[in-house]
Formats: C-alpha cells, sequence, structure tokens
C-alpha cells in the first residue's frame, strides 16, 4: 500500500486526486494540504511513503515544504506538481531533494506510475522534459557553483557513473553502456550518491550540471 499525502490550495484539485487514488488499488490517501505547513505537519504526522506537493501555494509554499520534509524526513518522497514545465521553484525543489516533478494536466495513469516509480525510491526523470529543466537553469551564471569538494573525491568511473546518470541512462543501461553487471553498476551509483551525499538520482542530475561534469546542449 503506497500511503499519500495531497497538497493543493485548490480543493477540487486535491478532490480530483484524491478520487483518483481511492479508485485505485494500492494507495491510501493519509491527508490532504492546502498549503505548504500543513503539508509539512501531516507528513511528520503520518510518514506517508510520498507526498503530492503543488509548488505554488500561499503562505508556506511547496519548496519551503519540500526542502523541510527532504531535510528532517528522509524516508518521505516528495513529487512536486506544477503548471510550467520550465519553472525556478521546480528546479529549486530538485535541487533540495525532490524525487520528480509532473505537471498538473498530466494524464492520471502516468500520475499512478509517477507515485508508484517514486515509492520505491527512484526518481522521476522524465527524459526529455526534467533535463530540460535542470539544464534551463543549472545554465544560468547565478546557478553554477564551484566543483564540490566531493566531487573531487569521486573515482574516474564514479564521474563516468554520474554523467550517465545525468543523460538519463538507468543502472541496466549503464551496465550494457560500460559492459559491466547490472548489480557492480547498481554498487556504482549508490556509491556516487553516499559521496556527494544525494538523497536520489534527481540530485545527481542536478549536480552533474551545476558542478559543470555535464554541460548544456545549445540549441
Amino acid at each position: 500500500m503506497i500511503r499519500v499525502v495531497l497538497a493543493d490550495d485548490q480543493v477540487l484539485v486535491r478532490a480530483g486526486f484524491r478520487l483518483l487514488l481511492d479508485t485505485e488499488d494500492g494507495f491510501e490517501v493519509v491527508g490532504e494540504a492546502g498549503d505548504g505547513a500543513e503539508a509539512l505537519r501531516l507528513a511528520r504526522e503520518h510518514r506517508p511513503d510520498v507526498v503530492v506537493m503543488d509548488i505554488r501555494m500561499p503562505g508556506t509554499d511547496g519548496l519551503v515544504a519540500t526542502r523541510l520534509v527532504c531535510a528532517e524526513l528522509p524516508e518521505v518522497k516528495v513529487l512536486v506538481l506544477t503548471t510550467f514545465d520550465v519553472d525556478e521553484y521546480v528546479f529549486e525543489a530538485l535541487r533540495a531533494g525532490a524525487s520528480g516533478f509532473l505537471l498538473k494536466d498530466t494524464d492520471p495513469v502516468e500520475l499512478l506510475h509517477a507515485l508508484r516509480v517514486v515509492a520505491r525510491g527512484e526518481a522521476l526523470l522524465a527524459p526529455s522534459v526534467t533535463r530540460r529543466l535542470i539544464e534551463e537553469f543549472a545554465a544560468r551564471p547565478e546557478h553554477r557553483r564551484p566543483d564540490p569538494g566531493a566531487l573531487r573525491e569521486l573515482t574516474a568511473r564514479e564521474r563516468e557513473i554520474l554523467a550517465l546518470v545525468a543523460g538519463g541512462l538507468s543502472n541496466d543501461e549503464i551496465a550494457a553502456h560500460l559492459v559491466i553487471s547490472p548489480a557492480t553498476s547498481r554498487t556504482h551509483v549508490s556509491r556516487v550518491m553516499t559521496k556527494l551525499g544525494a538523497r536520489d538520482r534527481a540530485q545527481l542530475v542536478v549536480l552533474a550540471y551545476e558542478s559543470g561534469l555535464v554541460r548544456p546542449r545549445r540549441p
């Protein structure tokens, strides 16, 4: 059973999501919030598997709530909802530890799939949209950061692994690309995450771009 908290300031949006999840086997809505402060309170109280977080809410917004949930409750995953596919707030949410994001007009089947992916502890990296978002904002001068000290601790192979993760490859695809076993690929990715203090693959992608290891593609 995947336990979910819904956070959105629009009652009708929450009602629609709840109806969808209530009629689908394997999901339980354990709380609803109209702002970020309430979302944080419910996350602390219920320790859900996933918080579906609207990024733009009055009062405490979804970005602040995402930072706090990810910092305080590492076992709780955050799936961000947004109206815009290229949104700086969403980029900051991914940097803070959100496992991915969806547009509010996403097909219901995609939402259910996203919840299952995130609940398994994987990052939801929609191949084109998420990487375009990260490329867009990580490339801006005000977002570029010096190569973090932890990145210098990576071996050459681990840097290669990080670049492949940033390219959107799964563990199995990395294994095939490097001609190694899937278990070895998983071990490498896990070590990179540990060394960089990354919550999940989404944060690895952000770090890869911000450090300059991977450069945004030019039109």
